[in-house]
This record gives C-alpha cells, sequence and structure tokens, in this order.
C-alpha cells in the first residue's frame, strides 16, 4: 500500500466542501460527544503519573489499551461513538512507578483526513457514504495486541495496522509479509500458550455482504500455519470466538448485513429477531470448509467469550455473555424497534457442545452469573483449557449517584461500575465497586507469578472520575477485590475503550506461557 504519510488527497477541496458540509465543532445535542464522552484529541507521554496508595513493585509491564475517539467532527449526524479514530494508550509500569504514552493509529483514513483537515469517512462499515474512495476503511480502534515485537491495532473489517510497542509510532498496514489471505481479521485474535500461535479468522473476509469466513493460524515464526475457508449460514457479525486444542468455535452475533440497504445510504447491520444463534465447531487442524458444523442455540444475543476448552468426554466447555435482547440497540431491527438501553442485561452462559453429535440443535444454555455484566476474562495461563475463576465487568445502577452523574456522563457506552470474580467450582461472587460517582471500563488479569495459583494476582482498569472529570488507573489485588492498592491518576480523560491488554516483562513473547489445568 505504500508509506500511508505521503499519501495527497485526490479530490478537489472546494467541490467536497460543498457535496459535504463540514461541521466545525463536535455536535453538542449529540451525547456520544458531551461530557465524559467529549474528544479530548490528546497525544503525548507523561512521566511518573500522580499515584495514590502503592503500586505493587513485583507488577512489571505495560497496559496497552485502544479507544475510539475522532480527530474531527463527523459529517454524518449521530454517528456512533465506536466509529472514531484509534487511539492507543500505553502504561508502562515498573519499579512502583507509571508512565503513560498515548497516540493515534496513522491509518489511511486519518492520514487522509489530516491532509483534507476534515472527516472525510462516512457511516460506520458503509463505503458507500465516504466522501471519497478509501483501500481501508480501517479506524484500528476496537483491540491492540502485542505480536511478533510490534503491536497490532485492530478492526474486524480489514487487516491490522501495525505499532512500535515503545514510542507508538504507527508502521504501516499489517499483511504478515504478503501472507494474509482475507480483507479482514478479527478483533479478538487467541494466542495459544503451549504452541505459541495466534489463531485468527475473518468474517465478510471477501468483502461487504459476504458470507464467506477464512480462518486462520500463525506460527511463533510468522508463518501462517492453517488456512480454511468456510461459509457462514448467514452474512452477520462474529466479534468474538473462541479456541480449544483442537477446535474453532464461532458464536454468530445476529446483526446482518445488506449490501442493498448500504447502497441507500443504510446502516452496515441490522436485528434479527427471527435467527436462532449460531454457533460454528471446526476442527483447528487439516480441516476444510465442509468440516465445520453449524450449531443452532435459542434467539439471543452473544457477546464477549471468557475461555472455551474440551472436557474429560471430549465435549467443549463455552462460557461467555449472553442477552436476550439486542445489546446492540443503536442498530434496531427491520421495523426500527430496538430496546431501552437500561432495560438490557446480559449473562455469564455456559454451553456444553459436542462436536462430534448429529443432532446440532442446542439447548438454552447453563447460567452461570446473572446481572448485567459483559467483558469476561480469565487467567491467561489457563486459556484453551479448563479454569475455576472468571472476571468480569458489572454494572449495578442503584450504587449510581445519578442526579450528579447523569448530567456528565454523555452517551453511547454501557457503562459499568465495578466488576465480580466468580469461582465456578463453589459459585461464589466476590465484587468490587468503584463508588457512586464513578465508572469502570474492561479490565486486565496480572499473575503475581508464573507458579502462582489461577486467578491470584491484581485487576487493573480504568475509571472515570466523573468529580474530576478526569481518568484513574486502579489495581486491586485479588486476595481482597473489595478495595484498591493503589489509584494512579491522570490530567487527562480517556474515553471508554473498547479492548486492551497486559504485555507482562517477564514473558518472552508478551504472552503467558501455560499453568498447569485445574482438576474438576
Amino acid at each position: 500500500m505504500g508509506d500511508l504519510s505521503e499519501m495527497k488527497p485526490p479530490f478537489p477541496l472546494n467541490d467536497l466542501h460543498e457535496a459535504f458540509p463540514v461541521p466545525k465543532a463536535f455536535r453538542e445535542n449529540e451525547p456520544q460527544h458531551t461530557g465524559f464522552m467529549a474528544p479530548v484529541r490528546f497525544e503525548g507521554s507523561i512521566t511518573d503519573l500522580e499515584i495514590i496508595g502503592d503500586v505493587p513493585t513485583e507488577i512489571s509491564g505495560t497496559f496497552y489499551r485502544v479507544m475510539p475517539e475522532p480527530h474531527y467532527p463527523s459529517f454524518i449526524e449521530n454517528d456512533p461513538w465506536f466509529n472514531g479514530d484509534g487511539v492507543v494508550s500505553a502504561f508502562k509500569i515498573k519499579d512502583g512507578h507509571v508512565d503513560f504514552k498515548q497516540a493515534f493509529v496513522r491509518t489511511e483514513k486519518y492520514v487522509k483526513e489530516a491532509e483534507a483537515r476534515r472527516a472525510l469517512l462516512g457511516k460506520y462499515r458503509n463505503k458507500y457514504t465516504d466522501a471519497i474512495a478509501f483501500q481501508v476503511r480501517s479506524t484500528a480502534n476496537t483491540n491492540i495486541v502485542y505480536w511478533n515485537g510490534k503491536l497490532l491495532a485492530l478492526k474486524e473489517d480489514s487487516p491490522p495496522y501495525s505499532m512500535d510497542p515503545t514510542t507508538l509510532k504507527t508502521i504501516g498496514l499489517e499483511t504478515f509479509d504478503g501472507q494474509l489471505p482475507a480483507l479482514t481479521f478479527t478483533a479478538h485474535p487467541k494466542f495459544d500458550p503451549d504452541t505459541r500461535d495466534m489463531v485468527c479468522f475473518g468474517y465478510e473476509a471477501k468483502g461487504d455482504g459476504t458470507p464467506d469466513i477464512c480462518y486462520y493460524s500463525i506460527g511463533p515464526d510468522g508463518k501462517f500455519k492453517e488456512t480454511v475457508w468456510l461459509t457462514c449460514p448467514v452474512v452477520a457479525m462474529i466479534h468474538d470466538f473462541a479456541v480449544t486444542k483442537n477446535y474453532i468455535v464461532l458464536p454468530v452475533v445476529n446483526q446482518t448485513c445488506d449490501v442493498e440497504r448500504m447502497k441507500k445510504g443504510g446502516q452496515h447491520w441490522q436485528f434479527d429477531n427471527d435467527l436462532p444463534t449460531y454457533i460454528g465447531i471446526l476442527p483447528r487442524y487439516g480441516a476444510t470448509g465442509s468440516d465445520v458444523k453449524w450449531f443452532t442455540a435459542p434467539h439471543g444475543f452473544v457477546g464477549h467469550v471468557a475461555n472455551a476448552f474440551e472436557d474429560e468426554h471430549g465435549n467443549i466447555e463455552l462460557s461467555m455473555a449472553w442477552s436476550k435482547q439486542n445489546v446492540f440497540f443503536w442498530w434496531p431491527d427491520k421495523d426500527g424497534r430496538g430496546p431501552a438501553p437500561e432495560s438490557i442485561s446480559s449473562d455469564l452462559l455456559r454451553w456444553t457442545i459436542d462436536p462430534k453429535a448429529t443432532d446440532l440443535k442446542l439447548p438454552a444454555g447453563e447460567i452461570l452469573a446473572t446481572g448485567d455484566l459483559e467483558f469476561p476474562k480469565i487467567d491467561d495461563r489457563h486459556v484453551m483449557s479448563r479454569h475455576s475463576k472468571v472476571f468480569y465487568s458489572i454494572f449495578q445502577p442503584q450504587l449510581v449517584d445519578f442526579p450528579f452523574v447523569g448530567p456528565r456522563m454523555g452517551g453511547g457506552f454501557p457503562p459499568y461500575n465495578g466488576f465480580a470474580r466468580l469461582d465456578t467450582k463453589t459459585g461464589e461472587v466476590s465484587r468490587y465497586f468503584a463508588g457512586p460517582r464513578k465508572f469502570t471500563q474492561e479490565l486486565v488479569f496480572i499473575p503475581r507469578s508464573h507458579a502462582g495459583e489461577e486467578g491470584d494476582g491484581w485487576i487493573l482498569f480504568l475509571q472515570n472520575n466523573f468529580e474530576s472529570m478526569t481518568s484513574e488507573l486502579a489495581i486491586v489485588d485479588t486476595k481482597d477485590v473489595s478495595r484498591t492498592v493503589a489509584l494512579i491518576k491522570l490530567p487527562v480523560r480517556l474515553r471508554p475503550g473498547l479492548h486492551g491488554n497486559w504485555v507482562d516483562d517477564a514473558d518472552v513473547d508478551g504472552h503467558p506461557m501455560r499453568k498447569a489445568p485445574t482438576t474438576s
């Protein structure tokens, strides 16, 4: 694709401005651009952030996270908050100190808009509404992972952008030395703690509106090992997936795509109330596209995956967030109907799936935890094997000071104000609450030591402080999840991010080694 920094705008600016009027400011009547959601557009670094309490000296590594933040006001009214440009934050923690660095990902979109000094990208994942043609429409704003000495900024409609993990300078579009077989790349690659492979897939892998899925795995040497093309029963979103020792698990979200709707200026996604929940099971090694089995489960909305593994009987146990309602309520059904945001809640669900079954109809999953929850995480030393601890974000609205927080929070993101830890053996749930005037973002788990017990370590996450209207990084010891051991204060406000990951200095390739599985 070449050096994006050298690309010049191939359009007459006067004609463009007339056809697509330029907003001079972010619209104050759109909640996704007001209050805590107002764009800050900060790039730079801050050494030695202020700390309340003590950061454990055993913690040594970097917390990377990415958030959508528009560099310029969109010419699209009510543009979704997650259609903003990817901004990567890095919190380097070492010897009890915390340094902060932040930068925009220099995508084709970012570079061309910076040159034109205005927004050029149209609606979310709808190229027919763009002001100019883009080769790659990525905003690189959904996840940030470490791979082979580089960061990969991910958006599931396109290839990754690679970045320098120290400077956060954008290197360029990542094609894996020309090996990438598909047009798309998941926002949730999985990392095998035994083989050290990065396991990936892309949906709509041949372009918008195509039912094609491409599964591929990449060895630690950067070489592609498996490439399998298969077809989804519907053209729909597959945001997250799961991997076991021998299988790939593909849960399909009931948001469907129709290109003709897009050509008329409509949304890429529309919720379908009539579809079952499809879950695809594909052998991980030596498979062809015809080997996939599409199981169906009761209609619902599949969220993020906690983990999956094969039990002693060869069954796949899949744990993930699940809702009866359309969690992405801003993309309603064909009749324009969507649930009220305050009515939506998700449970932690477990499906037990026999990959050799001939009856592909699944019963309702087993509910492991209830409430308004999402972003489940486990101790990554146990990924793809049996686990007994699950951490997840929770929302407890009865504990929020809404008269104070309401006018300040802005809109467009799911609120959480704490997290919970579930012991799957005992059913015990322990909770952390941020406070009546704070919301929390997605958490990451940091093990105390490689040889330590499962789930023993620290939970790290950002908090939105509505009193100071700034952000703070919280560290909680899993020995007592009810309180923070350190609160790292930022002098700036960071909008809610989508996803992030911890890269420990002790991990040779940035990902933890296998910890022996717990017993049943």
